[in-house]
């Protein structure tokens, strides 16, 4: 008797205005390191090019969307791709304690990393 599996299905939602149903992000394998100057995140996003990363960093989070390329295939229907070729989300509370306008971001060959410089005790003062 051969059975045959299936990937899982990917929930999607249906957006806002009722447009092209949106596909639920994957979280991505991370790390971070305390460095003596802030802080080093390290982000795994195989298969993402660096025109697909967007790093935000506001108020005390940072938000990282990595989106893979999705190229149309012929034969798509029969691959069922779309459990495994989703986009990933990172959200990360912080604190106010980094200067996101100084952070800097590399990444190679789906690693990313991203170095986030400790805020000076001047400007912390000004935060609190």
């Amino acid at each position: 008797m051969n059975s045959t599996l299936l990937p899982p299905r990917t929930r999607s939602r249906r957006s806002p205005a009722g447009g092209e149903p949106t596909v639920a992000f994957r979280e991505p394998t991370h790390e971070s390191r305390e460095t003596r100057d802030g802080l080093c995140i390290t982000v795994y996003v195989p298969g993402v090019e660096a025109d697909g990363i967007e790093i935000e960093g506001r108020g005390s989070d940072l938000t990282v969307t990595a989106r893979k390329p999705h190229p149309v295939r012929v034969n798509f229907s029969s691959l069922h791709l779309e459990g495994v070729q989703r986009d990933y989300l990172l959200k990360l509370r912080l604190g106010s304690g980094f200067d996101f306008s100084s952070m800097a971001a590399e990444i190679t060959r789906g690693v990313l990393t991203i170095n986030l410089p400790r805020r000076s005790r001047a400007d912390l003062r000004r935060v609190a």
